[in-house]
């Protein structure tokens, strides 16, 4: 049995979408959450500890792909999923380009089916 605990940054600049990830990621002994709002300070505490990145792409401080170059450079084996309620083909190669793991689409379908996709991009 796995007993790893998987250390998880949530990296949104929307607080209603960071309560609902945090929460329901908190309700696992599986996971140690951690949140950010501005992905200047994520970039600057996201280390190699980090298992995985909820990452989204629209923030006024900085574009999230730019983030997301930052942070794979930091850690060229972190898993970043992607999050957006805009989606072009152009930010989904982009985001693959940049080290993206997966991208899921904001209004989330299920709670269920964002804990489906953590657990697949934690087995790869």
């Amino acid at each position: 049995m796995n007993d790893k605990i998987y250390n998880i940054a949530i990296v949104d600049d929307t607080k209603e979408i960071i309560e609902m990830l945090s929460k329901s990621l908190s309700r696992s002994d599986k996971y140690k959450v951690s949140t950010y709002s501005n992905p200047l300070t994520a970039i600057n505490n996201i280390d190699s500890k980090t298992d995985v990145v909820f990452l989204d792409i629209v923030m006024p401080q900085m574009d999230g792909l730019e983030a997301l170059e930052k942070i794979v450079e930091k850690n060229p084996d972190i898993k970043v999923i992607m999050m957006t309620a805009s989606s072009t083909l152009d930010r989904v190669l982009k985001a693959h380009k940049y080290g993206a793991t997966h991208y899921i689409m904001k209004p989330f379908d299920s709670m269920d089916a964002i804990m489906k996709k953590l657990e697949l991009v934690i087995s790869l």
